[in-house]
């Protein structure tokens, strides 16, 4: 959410910003915003001035009745009585008007950085830069769900019965190298100097909204029935909401955090060969990283945490690239984003491992998470990348290191988290 004061005054650069993500039926908004906070401003002045004339008529009051002037008194007092109401209706107008206009400010997209390429969708989104060689072998790569079959991993059928589609049971092996691959990444970030944590995995709603966007939250998220309670589709949800209306020391940025979390999301579709794999589930886990900083430093941030996404999956023998997200690919509240994509060598195409976003001032103004420093009170930048989603991650680890024969090579940063294995055999 941006600044209502940028807003008033910079409201073409708000046009604007909202053509270069396509979204001009938002346009009229930004005029309708502008009404209403004049509006809201002119009923405010007024309410100021009849507190000020209440306060100066009350001591008059004091004073003619200390004087005997009872009559004046009486009629002072009628004056202040008739104020009353019409301030009573002006603060009624106050309230409405502030919700109506904040209303309207949560959908109105956050001011991306220049840098940001100018697309309407994700196909328009730039490669950036490649890591490690996309290497095809010489060998076809089996379907994920299939390496996972001769490990004896995967059960679906099982989870169908007790949970529907969507849902999984790895088991062995496979189970293993999954929790393997978390421990690694929140020793990583450990390594990195980030805080470990692990939060509620349930959030009010006044979080949800402080983090994400509407259309975001009612795509993603499932509402527990009765309750003001949502499962968390990300723990930057409830890391960035731990700070919620407080005032961080400044001296203690950047606050910088590695979360670990089970992840629940709608994912509404028909997903075709996937739904056979568990590429896209409503169940998954994962390790996040989460940074609160000063203004001046949130795009150093940004370039440090997806490079460690980037190193943490070279040292698993996992090529990747970095894709720039275009203009009309970034979700509202980012002012920056870009992903991480890992190689398929049965594809022969990246695909989506991790995302990373800086996000400005906007769910620090949602959520009133400021700092206090010699210049003042100000709000502090929030960032946020994945380190580890499994088990699409572990989808990009099993294509990247099975062998011919069915076995799954371990490298060696994954060792000690396996037993010391070099390898894991197939059962059939």
């Amino acid at each position: 959410m941006i600044d209502i004061k940028f807003l008033r005054e910079n409201p073409e650069v708000v046009k604007e910003n909202i053509r270069k993500k396509y979204q001009d039926e938002k346009l009229p908004l930004v005029d309708e915003v502008i009404a209403l906070d004049t509006e809201s401003r002119k009923a405010k002045q007024e309410a100021d001035d009849l507190r000020a004339s209440r306060n100066r008529i009350s001591k008059e009051i004091g004073a003619l009745m200390g004087q005997g002037k009872k009559e004046e008194a009486e009629a002072k007092k009628a004056e202040v009585a008739a104020g009353a109401k019409r301030l009573a209706e002006l603060e009624a107008s106050e309230t409405e008007l502030q919700e109506k206009i904040t209303k309207i400010m949560m959908v109105i997209p956050n001011i991306i950085d220049e840098s940001v390429p100018i697309g309407k969708d994700d196909s328009q989104n730039v490669e950036i830069e490649k890591f490690g060689e996309p290497i095809v072998p010489d060998f076809e790569v089996p379907y994920h769900a299939d390496i996972l079959d001769r490990l004896n991993g995967l059960d679906k059928e099982s989870a169908g019965r007790t949970s529907g589609n969507g849902f999984y049971y790895l088991m062995g092996d496979a189970a293993r190298i999954h929790s393997a691959m978390i421990s690694y990444a929140r020793d990583f970030m450990i390594d990195k100097g980030f805080t470990y944590c692990i939060p509620p995995f349930m959030i009010r709603s006044s979080v949800v909204n402080g983090v994400m966007s509407f259309a975001e939250m009612e795509a993603m998220m499932y509402k527990i029935e009765g309750e003001d309670l949502y499962l968390i589709g990300t723990s930057e949800h409830s890391m960035i909401g731990k700070f919620k209306g407080q005032i961080v020391d400044e001296k203690s940025l950047p606050i910088t955090m590695t979360s670990y979390s089970p992840c629940f999301r709608k994912e509404v579709g028909s997903h075709g060969i996937e739904e056979r794999g568990v590429y896209r589930v409503h169940q998954f886990e994962k390790q996040e990283m989460v940074v609160l900083c000063k203004p001046e430093d949130s795009m150093d941030w940004y370039n440090k945490m997806w490079s460690y996404t980037v190193e943490f999956f070279r040292s698993l023998d996992v090529p990747v690239r970095t894709l720039e997200c275009c203009s009309g690919d970034l979700a509202d509240l980012k002012v920056k984003s870009c992903d991480v994509e890992a190689w398929s060598p049965r594809q022969k195409k990246y695909f989506e491992v991790g995302s990373c976003s800086t996000l400005g001032d906007a769910q620090a103004r949602r959520l009133g998470i400021r700092t206090k420093g010699e210049n003042g009170t100000y709000l502090v930048h929030t960032l946020n990348n994945t380190v580890l989603a499994s088990p699409r991650g572990l989808i990009a680890f099993l294509e990247n290191n099975v062998n011919e024969d069915g076995s799954v090579n371990i490298p060696v940063a994954l060792r000690p988290y396996m037993g010391g294995k070099e390898k894991v055999l197939p059962k059939k």
